[in-house]
């Protein structure tokens, strides 16, 4: 068993709108090289707390702590270090409309490297390929994109710099099944490539089975649940059992079934 380090570290984490609490004493732990997702149904604090993690909210009380270092407090110039050490891929994609895919995914490394042009561009053309997108989309603007290639190029700028941790919002939202299939099997791609950290919002049942190595249910200011969806889906807790009833969360975990059977049955590769 590993002994490094948690990537991220909450503990009693307590926010507040106004006479609204949203998280009531927070504790989670990530691990290294963890694929983790945090889910929950509408206000129950999940992005927020996304938004904890990324320095673009704070909590009224407790401590978040990313890649070794407490958020509270930081100087513009710690934090600024420290950003530059995750990536983001929001929902809607977050690129600037006014520049080519090309130059967003370029945008992070010219603003904080002293890369020479070139290498820059050759580094932006890399990332592009890295995430499944021919080298012609470089040029389009991200309005000219499918919402499956606006994801793909989002996550191409999320890692830009070579983050050791990535914070994916709702990667799939939106998506045709193929196509949130293809991010599927990127997110898992880039985990065993690299080695990242990946924490994901999502109310995909289909990614959370076959992607995520832990989930975090959060409902009524609380982690309500942790761990596999396998052991999820054998809690009896009222908040957690809420994602495992109805069809799509049958056919999910039905679906999962058949994917780890299909992989077990594979002859393990054996070098000649």
């Amino acid at each position: 068993m590993s002994t490094a380090p948690p990537v991220i570290e909450l503990r009693q984490v307590v926010t507040s709108f106004g006479a609204h609490r949203v998280h009531d004493g927070i504790d989670l732990a990530v691990q290294p090289a963890e694929i983790f997702a945090l889910i929950g149904g509408s206000g129950s604090g999940k992005s927020t707390l996304l938004r904890e993690m990324i320095l673009l909210h704070t909590p009224d009380s407790g401590s978040v702590q990313v890649l070794g270092t407490d958020l509270k407090g930081l100087s513009r110039q710690a934090a600024q270090s420290l950003k530059q050490r995750w990536g983001v891929m929001f929902q809607h994609g977050g690129l600037l409309g006014s520049l080519t895919v090309h130059e967003n995914i370029g945008l992070p490394l010219r603003e904080h490297t002293a890369f020479s042009d070139r290498l820059i561009n050759e580094l932006a053309s890399w990332k592009l390929s890295l995430v499944g997108l021919k080298p012609e989309v470089g040029a389009q603007m991200p309005a000219e994109l499918s919402g499956g290639m606006l994801k793909r190029a989002s996550l191409a700028r999320a890692l830009a710099l070579d983050p050791p941790l990535l914070f994916l919002d709702e990667p799939t939202a939106g998506l045709d099944p193929v196509s949130a299939e293809g991010v599927d099997s990127l997110v898992l791609s880039l985990r065993e490539l690299f080695g990242l950290t990946i924490v994901i919002i999502t109310h995909d049942l289909d990614l959370l089975w076959q992607v995520t190595d832990r989930v975090a249910v959060l409902a009524d200011g609380r982690v309500q649940g942790l761990g596999a969806m396998a052991e999820l889906a054998r809690s009896e807790v009222p908040a957690v059992q809420a994602f495992f009833k109805g069809p799509r969360a049958r056919a999910a975990a039905v679906q999962a079934d058949k994917v780890a059977a299909a992989a077990s049955q594979e002859t393990p590769w054996k070098p000649k």
